[in-house]
């Protein structure tokens, strides 16, 4: 079986993202970040995730992120809060994190050549997002051409690097109804930019508007929401 490495936020697009990668019939092993990020939710959820779908392997990498700062999910900085729809989709929010997306494809390229294999799968989405340019496919065409150039395994042509985005070109609701097909369960993931103590998602962040706006458009409940007695 074909292995490849899943980032897994703990989110629901990277955990689509990762039964997709079960579908097509790889073994994913997932990795996550502990970046500075302004809480642990996610990885608490990426471990939940990885541990549900069985996981071939999970690595838990830590970069500290916060160093450069530059973002409201790692320095302070306020998580814009009650935006309505046109807000979100305007401009470039910050909550964007400064090269997030490039760093954590370096290390899984880094990760997947040491496993043997050129597959990434990464969630990414180009419809429903907050406007982050590394989410775009002109940036993930990118960086795949650049890692066949960079790579001992590219180079030497033992495997060619492929990036897979399967969700890129996905609503947010075909998203949940893809997700639901596979059996996900998204009561184990988590959207919010800003959760509670308790891990309660704040519901007013563009993530949880987001993600209860595809779960809406779905014609579904969002099993997060019941998990905190909310629906």
């Amino acid at each position: 079986m074909t292995r490849a490495v899943v980032l897994l936020s703990g989110g629901l697009d990277s955990t689509t993202t990762l039964a997709v990668a079960q579908a097509d019939g790889v073994e994913p092993c997932a990795l996550s970040f502990r970046y500075g990020q302004r809480h642990v939710v996610e990885l608490r959820a990426a471990a939940r995730v990885a541990e549900a779908l069985g996981v071939a392997e999970h690595l838990v990498m830590d970069i500290d992120l916060r160093r450069i700062g530059g973002s409201a999910l790692t320095a302070d900085i306020a998580v814009p809060k009650g935006r309505e729809p046109a807000e979100i989709a305007d401009g470039i929010p910050v909550t964007y994190v400064p090269a997030r997306n490039t760093i954590f494809l370096s290390l899984a390229l880094a990760w997947a050549e040491t496993l043997g294999t050129g597959l990434i799968y990464l969630g990414v989405n180009a419809l429903d997002y907050s406007g982050y340019p590394d989410c775009r496919p002109e940036f993930i065409a990118a960086f795949a051409e650049m890692a066949n150039l960079a790579t001992a395994a590219g180079v030497s042509g033992r495997h060619r690097v492929e990036i897979r985005t399967p969700l890129i070109e996905l609503s947010k609701a075909e998203i949940i109804r893809l997700g639901t097909r596979l059996g996900v369960d998204y009561a184990l993931t988590s959207s919010c930019y800003d959760p509670g103590v308790d891990d309660r998602p704040c519901g007013q962040c563009d993530s949880c508007l987001l993600r209860a706006k595809g779960f809406a458009e779905a014609g579904l409940a969002d099993p997060l929401a019941a998990r905190f007695g909310a629906g």
